[in-house]
């Protein structure tokens, strides 16, 4: 019987312990505990991911940069290779020089960076065709050089937000805004390495002509 008195106050001591220490909304007042809302937590973990994306977005721009950098540097060893001053070397400086820069070049292709454009399927359509106009053009630059640019700057100036210098292809405008906006720059990059040699064998061959037109006159004055 004692017993029995000594267990239900002790019930009911452990009963009126939990209601004090119970808070309105479920929370316990405990010394060691306290339960946390889940808006808290749903707050906490989507500040969390915010933070996550900015660094994602940071890493992903890291990664192009480094993309267009590799791309770069390739243009710049193969532009010294293929210059002016390289053809006139002598041929053992040529070779050594040739040797160092194909020594950078592999150095450059063993680093591998590829940032993975994610598109729908109409996004990649116009990808797709977007680079089979600039292709054609391509295929075409040996037949005529002149044409080949004029072409080419009507599809860069279809990508630029400035003022073109001339006319503007708006059908290909028309197709690259279609284009994820990622595929968009990779789109204009590709169109200003393609002017930028251009002109720079456009300033090679005159190069040449002046130098044939000088040993011409030089012959003929020889001759004189």
């Amino acid at each position: 019987m004692a017993q029995a008195k000594i267990s239900a106050k002790a019930s009911e001591a452990a009963a009126q312990q939990q209601q004090q220490q119970q808070q309105p909304g479920g929370q316990l007042r405990g010394r060691f505990y306290r339960s946390t809302s889940m808006a808290d937590r749903s707050s906490r973990l989507l500040e969390n991911l915010d933070q996550l994306e900015l660094r994602v977005e940071a890493f992903r721009d890291a990664a192009s940069a480094m993309e267009q950098e590799k791309e770069i540097l390739l243009e710049m060893i193969h532009n010294i290779q293929n210059s002016q001053d390289m053809r006139h070397i002598s041929e053992g400086e040529r070779e050594e020089l040739n040797l160092t820069a194909n020594r950078l070049m592999g150095r450059t292709l063993t680093v591998e960076v590829s940032v993975e454009t994610i598109r729908n399927a109409q996004q990649q359509e116009s990808l797709q065709h977007a680079t089979k106009m600039i292709d054609e053009i391509v295929n075409k630059l040996l037949d005529d050089l002149e044409d080949a640019k004029i072409r080419l700057m009507s599809l860069y100036g279809a990508c630029t937000s400035d003022v073109p210098a001339g006319p503007i292809d708006q059908k290909f405008q028309s197709v690259v805004i279609g284009c994820a906006i990622e595929d968009q720059k990779k789109i204009k990059r590709r169109l200003e390495t393609l002017l930028r040699n251009l002109e720079n064998s456009e300033k090679s061959i005159t190069l040449l002509e002046h130098q044939k037109s000088s040993v011409r006159q030089s012959c003929n004055s020889k001759q004189d």
